[in-house]
This record gives C-alpha cells, sequence and structure tokens, in this order.
C-alpha cells in the first residue's frame, strides 16, 4: 500500500482483505504477513508488465520508501519503519512480493539498501532493480559509478534534487547527471514532483529512457504554496488538483511513466476497496507503458498480496 498509514489500521484486519496466498506469523513479537509454505511451492501469478528498455517490469512495483523509514509524516513514524524492517523482514518482504508476481524493486542509494539487494540476489531471488540517487548527487558524482556497479538495470537523480538544479537555472549539472548515469551503460530516469520538468525534459528530447513521476508536488516552495493557498500549511502538502495534472503529463509524454505517491503516502482513504479503487483509476488514468511504483507494509496486513490482487483484477477486466 502506499508509503505510509495510520497505526489505527490495525482495525481493518477483520475486514478479511489478507489474500489466501498469506498467513500471519509472529516475529520478534510482531506480526507479519509472508507466504505459507504450501504457497511457496506454487507458481507466482503474473502481473501484466511493460518494457522498460530491454526489460519486462511488473506494472505494480514494491517501492522502497516504508522499508527505510521515509513515512512522510513523522519522525516517530519513520523510526518505527525502520526499526520494524529488519534484514530478515526485508528478505520476506522482497520474497513475497516475487510470489505474487511483482518483480522490480525501487529504492534510494544506501549502504542498507545495497546490502538489503544483495542479501535478496543471494537468495535466489530474481527481480529488477531501480535505483534512485540521493538529493546530494550534485556534490558527490562519483557515487552514480558506485551506484552503477552494484546492477540496478536503471538510475535516476532524486527530483528534489532535478527540481533544485532548475530553479537555480542549472540545468546543464542535472543533464551531466543524466549523461553519466548513460555513460555506466544502465537505463536512465528522470524523477520529479513538478509535471513541468518532466514536459520540458520531453519538449527537449533529453536523453533519458524513462520518468519517475510523483502524483503530488511535494517540492513546491513555500512562496508559491503561499499565493496559492493564502498561508503555508505544517508538513507536506497534497493537492488533489496536483494528481490531475500529473497524470495529464504523464499521459502527454511518450516515454514509460512510473508513478509514485499514487496513494498519497497513505493519506486516501485506506479500506481495502478505496486502494481498489485509486489503483484501478490510476491504471486507467496512465499509458499501457507506464507502471506504478507503490510501497508496502506488512506489519498489519498483506498488503503486497492485496494490491497484486486489486492489479491483475483491473487486467482480466481490460482484456
Amino acid at each position: 500500500m502506499s508509503n505510509r498509514q495510520r497505526p489505527t489500521r490495525r482495525k481493518f484486519l477483520a475486514a478479511g482483505v489478507s489474500s489466501a496466498s498469506s498467513a500471519a506469523v509472529v516475529l520478534a513479537g510482531a506480526t507479519v504477513h509472508q507466504p505459507t509454505l504450501a504457497d511457496s511451492r506454487q507458481t507466482p501469478d503474473s502481473l501484466p508488465t511493460i518494457a522498460l528498455g530491454p526489460h519486462r517490469i511488473s506494472r505494480l512495483i514494491l517501492g522502497g520508501n516504508p522499508i527505510y523509514g521515509y513515512s512522510h509524516f513523522n519522525r516517530l513514524y519513520s523510526q518505527h519503519l525502520r526499526e520494524y524492517h529488519t534484514p530478515d523482514r526485508v528478505l520476506a518482504l522482497v520474497r513475497h512480493a516475487v510470489h505474487c508476481g511483482i518483480n522490480c524493486w525501487q529504492n534510494s542509494y544506501a549502504e542498507r539498501t545495497v546490502q538489503d539487494v544483495r542479501r535478496c540476489r543471494e537468495a535466489g531471488l530474481r527481480f529488477h532493480w531501480l535505483l534512485l540517487g540521493k538529493p546530494d548527487w550534485d556534490r558527490r558524482p562519483e557515487l552514480i559509478e558506485r551506484a552503477a556497479a552494484e546492477g540496478p538495470i536503471g538510475i535516476a537523480p532524486h527530483g528534489a534534487l532535478a527540481e533544485r538544479l532548475r530553479r537555480r537555472g542549472q540545468l546543464t549539472r542535472l543533464r551531466d547527471l543524466l549523461k553519466r548515469i548513460r555513460d555506466t551503460g544502465v537505463l536512465v530516469g528522470l524523477s520529479a514532483h513538478d509535471p513541468t520538468l518532466v514536459a520540458q525534459a520531453e519538449e527537449e528530447d533529453w536523453d533519458v529512457d524513462y520518468y519517475m513521476v510523483a502524483l503530488y508536488y511535494l517540492t513546491r516552495p513555500r512562496d508559491e504554496l503561499r499565493r496559492r493557498l493564502g498561508e503555508v500549511p505544517l508538513g507536506e502538502v497534497y493537492l488533489p488538483s496536483d494528481r490531475q495534472r500529473a497524470l495529464q503529463t504523464v499521459r502527454a509524454v511518450g516515454k514509460p511513466c512510473l508513478v509514485y505517491k499514487v496513494l498519497a503516502a497513505g493519506r486516501v482513504s485506506l479500506t481495502p476497496d478505496s486502494v481498489r479503487r485509486t489503483l484501478h483509476q490510476t491504471l486507467d488514468a496512465i499509458k499501457p507503458t507506464d507502471a506504478m511504483i507503490v510501497g508496502m507494509f506488512q506489519e498489519f496486513e498483506d498488503q503486497v498480496g492485496m494490491n497484486a490482487r486489486f492489479v491483475r483484477e483491473w487486467h482480466a477486466q481490460r482484456r
């Protein structure tokens, strides 16, 4: 499900939404949802895929924010996420995602993410890995080569960095980073919270292979928020109109788009029916060549199995 949600989600357990292919186990005193032994012998259900360069990736991609404590709510929530996601739980999560047909994992570059990717590969899990850079890569561009050596299929500079360089009139530095990624031999991505950056890159035919497009403009300057709203709200701002503008851009550009913040970092209603509706509506709104990055958190329910089932349902209805 989305990048984070409120602890009150415990009440949704009674709704009977957990997948038939999962069972609750207790790990270090917390409930974790993962496949049963019998399930592990089954062939993973297929999900619809798109082409990303020479690769075929599932239209539902496992996001990394919940795993690494980027809650987009507050420090305490983020701390809980980090403490929950031990290496063993991350391995179980990725194993279950692969079992459910999710063959792509997107996360941000850090020592911990690299360790987790290595551990999953050593366990025999086969998946595509998409890597997002850190906001300081303009000062540490040498990390591009180090990251590419770990074997991602694609790398994108962080959207906050791309937008900061654009506001400063330093697009040459951004395009130099993109070229440096190209020179490593992996696919080149451009991530943005502001869809006008994606539109500009498309219009000017930048040398990129795919776009990562946030459905909410979280990095909007505070002055712009003040002009738009008359004041600056506390915390991150999720405007419904941003979603429509982002989706309009996604449909207008020719290259594959990977949309994220699909569930507004847990701010949309997280009942199963609402999640199904939001995922279906998003798939209806993006191009057939696009996919969704969705953060999933297994502590309270089998979000991986549920989200994969919703995407599979959508695909079956439209065949």
